[in-house]
């Protein structure tokens, strides 16, 4: 009886007096139960660059005009955001700008085109093969900027089709001057870079300035892996989350 009113107190304590929440910005040097360090800033700008180079589809984020004269649009969608996917290319390489196939017909490029911001959102998705995984766990990040054209002497002397093509295969039915739709090659420029490494104890949470953006080489981007890059497995899911093995005894339950 004893204990377990002992036990009653602890809970009650714990209830009036929960630890202070982790201030999402925060992002501490060192987590006491593991080992992890939080990647540095320019750290999370090379996996943000890798990203961009091994991945090829993300999300265009713009917001619909407060005017559709010419368009079958509930007027109640003034103002409103949309995310929709749309392919890119990592063509230029030096700047960190993403290459786009913009149909001039779609949602998002008709949006900007009447004065909407721009933003491209990515993710990184594990090649590893494994069926488990924590989607939460790895990197997201937004580009915000703005489109700008890439001239045809431009594109032509940057082999912008042949980079773009072997990325998305079937876009050679829609490059500019087909019969189907019209379009153009645009490039976003990037000028701000939101990331979200993981979880916050070990991954850095936060903006990425332009310039470490502009500033990663291609020996950084090509120096390092991502995690779930390569078919290697993690081990113990729990070992993954950071576990010792005392924790891991702790835990009642598997997946």
């Amino acid at each position: 009886m004893r204990a377990t009113l002992l036990f009653s107190l602890a809970g009650l304590t714990a209830a009036l007096n929960p630890p202070s929440p982790q201030h999402i910005f925060s992002n501490p040097e060192y987590n006491a139960r593991s080992t992890y360090k939080i990647p540095t800033v320019h750290e999370s700008a090379v996996q943000a660059r890798r990203i961009l180079r091994l991945e090829n589809i993300g999300t265009l984020s713009t917001v619909f005009p407060n005017t559709h004269s010419t368009e079958n649009r509930p007027s109640e969608v003034s103002g409103a955001p949309i995310g929709l996917m749309d392919y890119y290319a990592d063509c230029e390489a030096e700047s960190g700008n993403p290459t786009i196939l913009a149909i001039t017909i779609a949602t998002s490029f008709k949006n900007e085109a009447a004065g909407s911001n721009i933003t491209l959102s990515l993710r990184w998705h594990p090649r590893d093969g494994r069926k488990f995984y924590s989607a939460a766990a790895f990197p997201r990040y937004s580009l915000l900027g703005y489109l700008e054209d890439i001239s045809p002497k431009e594109a032509l002397s940057q082999n912008v089709i042949g980079c773009f093509v072997k990325n998305h295969p079937d876009a050679a039915a829609w490059l500019p001057g087909n019969r189907i739709h019209e379009s153009k090659w645009v490039r976003l420029v990037v000028q701000e870079i939101y990331w979200i490494g993981g979880f916050g104890d070990r991954a850095y949470i936060g903006w990425i300035p332009q310039e470490e953006w502009q500033n990663v080489t291609k020996e950084e981007i090509d120096s390092i892996t991502l995690p779930g890059e390569k078919a290697q497995g993690w081990g113990s899911w729990k070992t993954w989350l950071g576990l010792g093995a005392e924790e891991q005894d702790d835990v009642p339950w598997e997946l």
